[in-house]
C-alpha cells in the first residue's frame, strides 16, 4: 500500500471526488430516472398489443408511454429521448387509425430509442 502525505494525498483525492462526480452525468441521470423506466414499459407494452393487432390497445399503452416520455423530457436531455417521444406520436396517431402493424413499428422504434436513454 502508498501512503501519500500532504498536497499529494489532496490532489490525487481530489482527482478521485472529481471521477466519481463524473459517474452522474445526464446519462446517469437517466438510468435513475423513473419516467423513462415506466416509458420503456408502456412502449413495449404498446409494440406486444400492436403485434398482436389491436390498435386500440396499443393507443392506450403509447399514450402512457408518452406521459411518461414527455415528463423524463423535464429532467433529461437526451435526443433519444426526443426521438422515442416522436415515434410514440407516430404510434399514436397510426394506433388511432385503425393502423396495428405501422403503430407497431413505431413504438418499437420508441423502444430502441429509449433504451440508450436507459
Amino acid at each position: 500500500m502508498i501512503r501519500m502525505v500532504g498536497t499529494k494525498a489532496m490532489v490525487v483525492g481530489s482527482v478521485m471526488v472529481l471521477l466519481s462526480l463524473g459517474a452522474f452525468s445526464s446519462s446517469a441521470v437517466a438510468d435513475m430516472n423513473p419516467h423513462v423506466t415506466e416509458a420503456i414499459a408502456h412502449a413495449e407494452g404498446a409494440a406486444k398489443h400492436g403485434g398482436e393487432g389491436h390498435a386500440d390497445a396499443l393507443v392506450t399503452h403509447a399514450e402512457e408511454a408518452l406521459t411518461h416520455a414527455q415528463a423524463a423530457q423535464k429532467d433529461v436531455q437526451n435526443p433519444h429521448l426526443d426521438e422515442g417521444v416522436s415515434e410514440l406520436e407516430a404510434a399514436i396517431e397510426h394506433g388511432k387509425q385503425g393502423h396495428a402493424d405501422v403503430g407497431t413499428k413505431h413504438a418499437n422504434n420508441a423502444v430502441m430509442h429509449m433504451k440508450e436513454v436507459h
